[in-house]
């Protein structure tokens, strides 16, 4: 198995669900879902109480009631779900992916309003989900309801007070599914960034006052409402089992999801290991040669995307292979707890379709692109079968195979355009550092090392590489703009690893 973030498998819980992200496929955590986090944390909180204590309480407590809706009243999120509306799916998800580029929240309060800002783009740019959400409201909130804790709320002589910092018009038709209409509606205003900047406490208050809040029972499954807890008669933090958190569009598929929420969870590696690696050895290797090297540069972006549509698919039958076969198998804790769509298709959709693109921007004449895509289809066909039949060999043999897959990542490209013959030498430097660490790692270690400066030792790799090339064909494939631009760019990834070898260098005599 290629390298894994460590951790065991975890299984199907409500964690955090986007850490997760790669801020190039959409990063930060919006308030619910650092909320869920919290919610599903099992540590210890001085109000926490078992769902029978808590529903015996509100049977037996004669101030107002006040209720939490998501992951409590209702045991799903709602703004995720209300976003989970929009159609088509797949450009609402673009959409989302292209806000969390850009962090527009950062200048309304940080992280508390990212929902506004996901709720309020959908609203203008997919207007129609607002009526899919109130005709797919009273089927919601008939499979997702808390029935035991509607039913607790519904024997008091009074309705409960909800209090949530999700939007009023996504949760009002909720509570009208669930009988609890007449329930006073404490909620965020969408159009408003205020509320949840300030939080429920000091919307509680103003709503309510301070007296009637001091002799409420409160009912929540967050952390977060410590404030709330703090300041209500009868404080009750329960979380309730059959509450799931589930992530708006997590049934569409794209392209890097997977890689960024589930096999690299929180590490970049798009941006790190693809585009500044992989992509970057690309472009420097042959734009030297391209005619036009702005649809150079498109064209290879869209074989990227085919290539990588199929290499994480090879990355999905990794982790289900491990899950199924291994005894103890390297999996990271989101595997098993995000739901990240892996169909079969869609990938090889995607892969053909921007390699069609790609090709035809790369190969414009109509028997070179009908060659050319056929070649690299077969590229395709033939990375995924490597990548299963590596997925199915045991570690130490993997480790022979392994050069395979980075050989195909390094330099599939090169069956459609030609590169530098430098260029060569590079590619070859960036299979010799991945494999490396990796072999090291399959005989020595049970994690993966750390300390064994695969950027330096690309470099070095591709200085060797390079004066073996002198000494064979002459100085001149080296006097090239490409080829200092591939040293100064190995020297520029390497030049912390540079700098600590010089730092820990030492003179034994």
């Amino acid at each position: 198995m290629e390298r894994s973030a460590p951790g065991a498998w975890a299984g199907p819980a409500r964690g955090w669900l986007a850490m997760l992200n790669e801020r190039v496929l959409g990063g930060g955590l919006s308030s619910d879902e650092g909320g869920s986090m919290l919610r599903g944390d099992p540590a210890a909180c001085q109000y926490d109480a078992s769902p029978e204590s808590t529903l015996a309480a509100i049977r037996a407590h004669a101030g107002p009631l006040l209720v939490d809706l998501d992951e409590t009243l209702y045991l799903r999120n709602s703004t995720e779900d209300f976003i989970d509306c929009a159609q088509p799916g797949l450009l609402a998800l673009l959409l989302l992916r292209a806000l969390d580029a850009l962090k527009p929240w950062r200048l309304t309060g940080g992280a508390d309003t990212r929902d506004n800002w996901r709720v309020c783009a959908i609203q203008i740019f997919f207007p129609w989900t607002r009526w899919r959400w109130r005709a797919k409201a009273p089927f919601l909130a008939e499979r997702h309801v808390n029935g035991e804790l509607q039913a607790a709320v519904k024997a008091r002589a009074e309705p409960p007070v909800v209090l949530t910092t999700g939007f009023n018009f996504i949760v009002a038709p909720l509570l009208a599914a669930m009988g609890l209409a007449d329930s006073p509606l404490i909620a965020a205003r969408a159009s408003s960034f205020a509320d949840r900047r300030q939080g429920k406490l000091r919307m509680a208050t103003g709503e309510l006052g301070a007296e009637t809040l001091g002799r409420s029972l409160f009912v929540t499954d967050s952390i977060n409402d410590l404030e709330v807890l703090r300041n209500c008669a009868r404080p009750l933090r329960t979380i309730w089992p059959q509450a799931r958190y589930r992530r708006a569009l997590s049934g569409v598929y794209l392209p890097g999801e997977y890689i960024s929420q589930v096999k690299r969870p929180g590490k970049r590696y798009i941006f790190g290991a693809i585009l500044q690696e992989d992509f970057a050895f690309w472009v420097l290797s042959s734009i030297g040669l391209a005619a036009n090297p702005l649809t150079h540069l498109a064209g290879l972006l869209l074989l990227l995307l085919s290539f990588w549509a199929i290499y994480e698919r090879g990355y999905v039958d990794n982790d289900l292979i491990a899950s199924r076969c291994e005894s103890e198998p390297k999996l990271s804790p989101t595997f098993g707890s995000v739901r990240i769509a892996t169909p079969a298709v869609q990938p090889w959709i995607w892969a053909l379709l921007a390699g069609a693109a790609g090709v035809a921007i790369l190969r414009p004449d109509k028997i070179g692109f009908l060659v050319h895509f056929a070649l690299w289809a077969a590229v395709l066909i033939s990375t995924y079968a490597c990548f299963l039949f590596y997925n199915r060999l045991d570690k130490m043999t993997r480790i022979w195979v392994y050069p395979l897959l980075q050989l195909a990542r390094s330099a599939a490209f090169i069956i459609i355009v030609p590169i530098v013959p430098v260029g060569a030498g590079a590619l070859a430097a960036n299979v010799l550092a991945r494999w490396a660490p990796y072999r090291i790692y399959r005989l020595t270690s049970v994690e993966w090392p750390d300390n064994v400066r695969p950027e330096l030792v690309r470099l070095i790799s591709f200085v060797l590489l390079s004066l073996m090339m002198v000494c064979s064909s002459g100085p001149s494939v080296l006097l090239t703009w490409s080829a200092l631009a591939l040293l100064l760019w190995n020297i520029f990834k390497a030049r912390r690893e540079l700098y600590a070898v010089f730092k820990l260098a030492r003179r034994v005599d």
